[in-house]
């Protein structure tokens, strides 16, 4: 694991609360200097991103092809930022690279590429296929006889796309409890609501329909995202899926539950109070 198991979930809380605002504030920081990226999304998933890369994940930067490391698959490829950040800080690249994201000679690209940087396993952008990737992996370590768990995080309004539920099928099949999918629940999309667009819930009943054990948490509140990823990866015969109920553009006052956040870039002026609302000196 990356943190003892021997701090409190108190402790271990506070700590990833304080890198969860620094995953956040990176995100802002550098979706502005591209003038471009999605933010929104990127902010939802921050907190259970920064709990698996700092807390939870068998992972090591120093060896980021160990075969025995866990694995993370952001099937939401365009939310990479929140990715991008977690890895920089986790020491997978200098923080510095942050501030090239999607220019034409950077590795830091609008959707995550394998090939580029150090800690991706998998290339994402077009909705759903990340998951399946992600399938492929759990199967191989299964055949293989390791032990990781594979991590995807899937958008709700990913949930749109048929090939999802083609993976979850596949995965009931073969009983991967090594394959944990986290659904991040901000009922947002590019062009409205999420249960509009196309109404998707009961999502946990139809992921138990497909013979998953699904949680649900509260993506925002760091001991239960805690206690309920640790309950996610133990093995059960089944693979999980995991509800986080969050909010697009969480910890940006004016970003938050905002369709137009999906991705939109902050001025000058929005990044300067963007920064001071995370860090805290907004009053």
């Amino acid at each position: 694991m990356t943190t003892s198991n021997a701090r409190s979930l108190d402790e271990r809380a506070a700590f990833l609360e304080m890198k969860a605002r620094e995953v956040r504030k990176a995100i802002v920081e550098m979706v502005h200097s591209a003038q471009s990226g999605h933010c929104g999304g990127s902010l939802s998933a921050a907190d259970f991103v920064t709990a698996l890369y700092f807390d939870l994940m068998d992972i090591d930067p120093a060896e980021p092809r160990k075969p025995g490391r866990d694995r993370f698959v952001l099937s939401k490829g365009h939310a990479c930022p929140v990715w991008y950040a977690a890895l920089a800080l986790r020491g997978y690249f200098p923080a510095e690279e942050l501030s090239t994201l999607r220019r034409n000679d950077s590795r830091l690209q609008g959707h995550p590429v394998a090939t580029y940087l150090p800690g991706i396993d998998a290339t994402s952008g077009s909705l759903g296929l990340g998951f399946g990737q992600a399938l492929g992996m759990a199967l191989d370590a299964r055949l293989s006889g390791r032990k990781n768990t594979v991590y995807a995080v899937l958008g709700d309004g990913e949930l749109n796309e048929g090939v999802v539920w083609e993976t979850a099928a596949q995965a009931a099949k073969y009983r991967l409890d090594n394959l944990v999918a986290v659904v991040d629940r901000n009922n947002l999309q590019n062009d409205g609501r999420a249960d509009v667009i196309m109404p998707m819930e009961p999502i946990d009943k139809k992921f138990e329909a497909f013979n998953w054990r699904v949680l649900e948490m509260d993506g925002h509140d760091m001991r239960q995202v805690l206690s309920t990823l640790e309950k996610a990866r133990e093995r059960s015969g089944r693979p999980t899926c995991v509800i986080a109920r969050t909010i697009k553009g969480k910890g940006v006052s004016f970003m938050e539950d905002k369709r137009e956040w999906h991705g939109k870039p902050p001025s000058d002026e929005e990044r300067r109070r963007a920064c001071e609302e995370i860090e805290g000196r907004t009053p």
